[in-house]
């Protein structure tokens, strides 16, 4: 697939397939989004790769968090929650390191793992695949950050999810970057 085709045709996919996804795929997502340009060469991205019962477990740390803050909640109202992580085969967390020398500024490192996030979404169009990148309470919260390795003032970028997709959407036509461009000559 070209670069522009893929740039302008990238669009989230939220329904995917529950099929396997080759572990050479992802691989191969992974190696495209450590070429992203990152200050200093300290590799500041972390990834976790669930697959599997791996994403159940999550579901269960997720269930158990919410629980914790809304102990009212009956065992049948945490099911959505626990099923979050299963919406797709594969689901990256992606993570940022916190810097380890002064001269490493933190925006820096949280700057080139969303570029690896972005290279990941741009991988996954180029090998027909499908996915979202997801934000929200969970990538913020405590228990989900210690059961993925990460300390707690560690930030996830996202939780991005892949798979096969059921449909792949109509095509739209993102707005253009003339209103938010000043040229100075």
């Amino acid at each position: 697939m070209e670069l522009f085709e893929a740039i302008h045709g990238r669009q989230t996919i939220s329904k995917v397939k529950q099929d396997f996804v080759p572990r050479e795929m992802i691989e191969k997502i992974l190696s495209a989004a450590v070429q992203a340009p990152n200050h200093h060469k300290v590799r500041p991205w972390r990834f976790v790769v669930l697959t599997g019962d791996g994403r159940k477990k999550l579901g269960d740390v997720m269930a158990a968090s919410f629980l914790d803050r809304n102990p009212a909640t009956p065992p049948e109202g945490l099911e959505k929650t626990r099923s979050l992580p299963l919406r797709a085969p594969v689901v990256i967390a992606v993570g940022v390191d916190k810097p380890a020398e002064a001269k490493v500024i933190e925006i820096e490192n949280i700057s080139a793992v969303s570029a690896a996030g972005m290279n990941i979404l741009l991988a996954v169009r180029a090998l027909g695949l499908g996915a979202i990148w997801r934000t929200g309470e969970w990538a913020r919260d405590a228990k989900v950050k210690e059961f993925l390795g990460f300390a707690a003032d560690q930030y996830i970028v996202g939780f991005i999810y892949i798979g096969y997709p059921e449909v792949f959407p109509e095509p739209y036509v993102r707005q253009g970057f003339e209103d938010r461009v000043t040229w100075m000559e």
